[in-house]
């Protein structure tokens, strides 16, 4: 595989390091001027070495070389803990031992975990066996027993022999980092690692049959990389594959284990800036964790607006639906739904906490339907659009288009107030497509079974009060066969707390203000909810007697729930039961009505002045004006000729 550019830091220090005569100060001066130049200074003041000077992709910005006076202890102490890396450089035996006697022990005792790059330098002055033994006698030992050391290599500043190499390798250590990838000792790559990959290839295994098939594989190459394999490197990657494990890289294609094989031999091989290539493509950090950006995009949301999936969003969620609904049964059951969610940290923790799947619909065996899927991710867009955000990111969602995953959610227009005889009132906002709606009562008035309704279940006698809040979201289809979404949500214990909280009932559309008809002191409860809690009067509401199956009771109470309307200046009572479908639908289609045109529905609000009456009233004081004009002229006009 072709290695890739990726992002690195802007500025890094590099540090070179050890005894004076060792020639760290040789190999500065070769790199920098291409040549040998004998009898230099000791120390030389720091250089910083722009980007264009490095053939490689992977350098930063800008690279800073420090070199250093190990008398200095202060100074060099100050420099190792400003450093990303340090280029370790000993030319002799003497120099060798020292660096588990005295430099190893030094980087430890400061706390410092940088990347190592050990640079035997004085190469010219060695045999080819001297250079075997190098490698087998001083490399080998040092890189099992310290897992700082990233790479060991031997230069001569000299023969300018693998002085840009070692260079470069500084630079790698800090671009690319072995230490999270790959544990020297173990032999394998690390827990982090491994999970990141599997979570790729999860995501890369399109059909998800459990294999990356040719074009699969060649796709993530081409992703990653920008270019192709050819057959000649395919098959030698199939082949390193198998050799480590038959099987691996078949016929089907490569299986999970196979691509982690494949990037642990890139580790061991010196080419893990191949497996940071992968991992960088699909947004992962230098800790292995997902970046914080891609998970969480900047998103302007005005504070009076509300955040739905747009149609690739819902177009997403869709072919995700299908992609996992591996019976075809038309509902995700457990084990397809921890399949679906495998590549995340598992079903959101909202979900979780609101009692998921209760929450939307199922079939008969209690599995998610399509329509109940996507009512809970219209549900978690509208209530808190950063979970779907950070799913969308988890779960692989891909655009063409510029804005990555807020693509596939739109933010609807502000909601704005207008005031009428002295009371404020929300207008209309005609690109909304998903309602919230909080329901109160008195206990036992039939709330949980108004929730249940929206999700097309059965009456249930069994009577469970409610304690903590529940809530349910469906489609709702409204006059003309538009689609929308309904939330209903049951406060329980928090109802008073909420209804104090003037940015929890913003995030309202409608109130539901049920009572049980057949129950004479149901009704009483919603007259004291209006007194304690002043802040629901700027909420549009609907009052629903439930339960209208039943024989109705006078209400005691000093106003019955018809006048209370009246005087309220909202919609009469609507009377409703579970035993009526066709009532219920009449119900959640009204309170997305009241929620399109709240002044129809907020409580105190004076009816609007009809257009003829206004007319009337502007002609009469028009009249009224040129008639005092005209009495002002013929009174000056008869002062003037007295």
């Amino acid at each position: 595989m072709m290695v890739c550019s990726s992002n690195v830091l802007i500025l890094y220090y590099s540090f070179s390091n050890h005894f004076i005569g060792v020639g760290k100060s040789s190999l500065i001066t070769a790199l920098i001027k291409d040549t040998f130049v004998p009898n230099i200074q000791s120390v030389l003041p720091a250089i910083t070495i722009p980007r264009d000077f490095s053939s490689s992709p992977y350098s930063p910005n800008a690279t800073v070389l420090v070199d250093t006076n190990s008398q200095d202890i202060p100074a060099l102490q100050k420099e190792i803990r400003r450093a990303d890396v340090i280029w370790l450089v000993y030319s002799d035996h003497y120099t060798y031992e020292r660096i588990s006697l005295y430099w190893m022990n030094i980087f430890r005792s400061l706390g410092v975990n940088l990347p190592v790059v050990l640079c035997a330098n004085k190469s010219d002055l060695s045999t080819s066996l001297d250079s075997d033994r190098t490698i087998s006698d001083e490399f080998i030992p040092i890189l099992k027993e310290y897992k700082e050391v990233e790479s060991c290599i031997r230069c001569s500043a000299k023969d300018k022999y693998n002085v840009s190499q070692a260079f470069y390798l500084c630079q790698r250590a800090v671009t690319h980092p072995i230490s999270p990838l790959f544990d020297a000792k173990e032999g394998n790559l690390k827990r982090n690692a491994t999970a990141a990959l599997s979570r790729i290839f999860f995501l890369c295994d399109k059909d998800q049959d459990g294999f990356l098939d040719e074009s699969e594989f060649l796709a993530l190459q081409k992703k990653c990389f920008g270019r192709s394999l050819d057959i000649n490197d395919l098959a030698d990657i199939k082949q390193a594959v198998n050799q480590v494990k038959e099987g691996t890289f078949g016929l089907r294609g490569l299986t999970e284990e196979g691509f982690i094989i494949l990037n642990k031999i890139f580790a061991e091989k010196g080419r893990h800036e191949t497996t940071w290539g992968i991992l960088r493509t699909f947004h992962y950090t230098d800790s292995l964790s997902l970046n914080d950006k891609f998970l969480y995009p900047v998103l302007d949301v005005p504070s009076t607006s509300s955040v739905e999936l747009s149609p690739i969003g819902y177009r997403f969620f869709v072919d995700l639906f299908l992609l996992f609904d591996k019976d075809n049964d038309g509902g995700l059951n457990e084990e397809e739904l921890q399949s679906l969610f495998k590549p995340t940290p598992g079903v959101p923790r909202e979900w979780i906490e609101t009692n998921f799947p209760q929450t939307t619909v199922r079939n008969e065996q209690g599995y998610v339907t399509l329509q109940g899927w996507l009512a809970q991710w219209s549900m978690t867009t509208y209530l808190d659009y950063k979970t779907t955000l950070s799913y969308l990111a988890y779960l692989g969602f891909e655009s063409a288009a510029k804005g990555g995953t807020t693509v596939a959610l739109k933010v609807t227009k502000p909601r704005k107030e207008r005031v009428r005889s002295g009371k404020n009132y929300r207008i209309p906002v005609n690109d909304r497509s998903v309602f919230n709606c909080y329901v109160l009562g008195s206990s036992g008035s039939g709330k949980s079974s108004l929730l249940e309704a929206l999700l097309g279940r059965q009456f249930s006698e069994i009577y469970n009060p409610t304690i903590k809040p529940r809530i349910v979201v469906n489609s709702v289809e409204l006059k003309g066969g538009k689609q929308v979404y309904l939330i209903l949500e049951e406060l329980g214990e928090l109802e008073p707390a909420i209804l104090d909280n003037q940015s929890k009932l913003n995030q309202c559309d409608v109130l539901c203000l049920t009572y049980d008809s057949s129950d004479p002191n149901s009704f009483h409860y919603l007259v004291e909810l209006g007194q304690k809690h002043s802040l629901i009067s700027s909420v549009p509401s609907i009052i629903v007697a439930l339960k209208a199956d039943l024989d109705r009771q006078q209400q005691r109470c000093d106003i019955q729930p018809e006048e209370y309307t009246t005087s309220l200046n909202i919609p009469s009572p609507l009377h409703i039961s579970s035993a009526w479908p066709s009532s219920l639908t009449e119900l959640f289609v009204q309170l997305v009505e009241a929620s399109n045109a709240p002044a129809s529905a907020t409580p105190g609000l004076e009816p609007e002045v009809p257009n003829d009456n206004l007319q009337n009233v502007v002609l009469a004081t028009s009249a009224v004006g040129f008639m005092s004009i005209m009495s002002l002229w013929i009174w000056k006009m008869s002062m003037q000729q007295k």
